[in-house]
């Protein structure tokens, strides 16, 4: 069997079968499982790779400590200091590569280059156990396709003026690409010329950091995964008054035995909460499953660095104090009553009301829909929907006569119907065993229900406004 990691539609990873039938990160799907119709698809798991890529972290620290994780697999050191330490670049490159294999039990990809995003294509562009060293990175840069940009519409529309390297971008002047593309075109401008941002550190406010300490220590994956987002949200919370992102992050975990363990993660954008959030639980995941943090976590702090005034655009409606102050609220409400009593709704495919929404707990990214909501669905209830839906369907007496609907039982009255609308058939699934009911419409004087019939017995199903 041939596993392949995909993201989406577009494979992320694969194992070496995979890439010896010709499948490539970046390829669609449907390409990949024509190269290997006997290849197993698997669904990327971002934190279950953190927790994979540790090991490597750790040791790639006992050679070079500063180590910033920006993902899972991809690593920024800064080597200056290190370089002078081993007596040249290639004796560092060999001590990593020795690391690594022992670690990971096969090679690394590395690139050296004076920027962090001419690094990573050095590296990407780099062979197992065959580093690439840039000395002249503008001409390294120049040689790379448009793609490597990242934004797929920005490069769409590039190619289509002409524009297929990042070579042919450094050429135009910057003011014209600012003044068609704006901010996006003035970003990839400077990352094509080799001016991509060169991290200037500088020590925030100790104020700004947060912390959390637990009585009971963290043990579960559900109560570290909160934990890293209620943090997340005071941090988030502290930076924005003064007008601060932050591109460096700093998970400290401290556990039940005394030991404190630390990580750096870094962003080439300012940090957003869910990202902040995000990058703490894969850490604290990886931390937790390779058993390093004996005794569960007692303290948790996060602390910001690499500060910047960068933020975004509002609109001239976007009212941003009162979402922060509904976040806030909400991550009150979270907090106090656990992380399972606030949700979001999500719609999803389904004939009856309560199938068509998915629910998630709130602070989390939605899961993918069960049920595609763009499908026909042919036999759902027909619009329009009910305001509320029981989360189960009680029994309803209901007085028929002749297959019309009569009366209602409501609490100890009985309501006459005033109209009704149906049935519409819903076929269930006869190899479950479930069996086919009807769907009606009865209006009261008290108001409308949505009602299902099924073998004899009338149960309530929604409630119109």
């Amino acid at each position: 069997m041939v596993a392949t990691g995909v993201g989406g539609q577009r494979v992320v990873a694969r194992n070496r079968p995979a890439a010896e039938a010709g499948v490539v990160s970046g390829m669609l799907r449907r390409e990949a499982e024509a190269l290997c119709p006997t290849g197993v698809i698997l669904e990327r798991d971002p934190a279950a790779e953190a927790a994979g890529f540790e090991p490597v972290v750790t040791a790639i620290e006992s050679v070079v400590p500063a180590v910033e994780v920006a993902e899972p697999g991809l690593a920024f050191l800064p080597v200056s200091g290190a370089i002078r330490y081993y007596g040249g670049a290639r004796p560092l490159v060999d001590q990593l590569l020795s690391a690594v294999e022992a670690a990971a039990g096969s090679g690394a990809r590395i690139g050296l280059a004076g920027g962090p995003f001419a690094a990573r294509w050095a590296a990407a562009t780099a062979g197992e156990g065959e580093p690439v060293l840039v000395d002249d990175e503008s001409a390294f840069l120049a040689r790379l396709d448009i793609a490597a940009l990242g934004d797929e519409d920005l490069v769409a529309t590039f190619r289509w003026l002409g524009v297929t390297t990042l070579g042919a971008l450094q050429r135009l002047p910057r003011g014209a690409v600012a003044s068609r593309f704006g901010q996006a075109g003035v970003e990839a401008h400077r990352l094509a010329s080799g001016e991509d941002r060169v991290p200037t550190p500088r020590r925030p406010p100790p104020e700004l950091a947060v912390e959390g300490r637990y009585e009971e220590p963290l043990r579960l994956l559900d109560q570290v995964g909160f934990a890293a987002r209620a943090l997340a949200h005071q941090l988030v919370a502290r930076l924005h008054p003064v007008g601060l992102a932050s591109h460096l992050l700093e998970v400290e975990a401290e556990a039940g035995d005394g030991q404190v363990r630390n990580r750096v993660w870094r962003s080439a954008d300012p940090f957003t909460e869910a990202a902040l959030a995000e990058r703490v639980w894969w850490q604290l995941r990886a931390w937790t499953e390779s058993g390093g943090v004996p005794g569960g976590i007692v303290r948790l702090r996060l602390a910001p660095g690499d500060l910047s005034g960068e933020g975004r655009q509002l609109t001239l409606l976007e009212d941003v104090t009162a979402r922060v102050e509904a976040e806030r609220a909400l991550a009150r409400a979270q907090a106090l009553l656990g992380p399972d009593a606030v949700l979001r709704a999500g719609p999803q495919g389904g004939r009856m009301p309560d199938e068509r929404i998915r629910w998630h707990r709130w602070g989390e990214e939605a899961p993918a829909a069960l049920r595609d909501p763009e499908a026909p669905w042919p036999g759902a209830t027909p619009s329009p929907s009910p305001s509320l839906v029981p989360d189960e369907e009680h029994l309803l007496e209901v007085e028929w006569d002749d297959g019309m609907p009569i009366r209602v039982r409501l609490g100890s009255r009985w309501e006459s119907v005033l109209s009704w609308s149906g049935p519409w058939r819903l076929s269930g699934r006869w190899w479950q065993g479930e069996p086919t009911s009807d769907r009606y419409q009865i209006v009261t004087s008290l108001g409308a229900l949505l009602c299902r019939v099924t073998e004899g017995r009338t149960f309530l199903a929604g409630i119109y406004d």
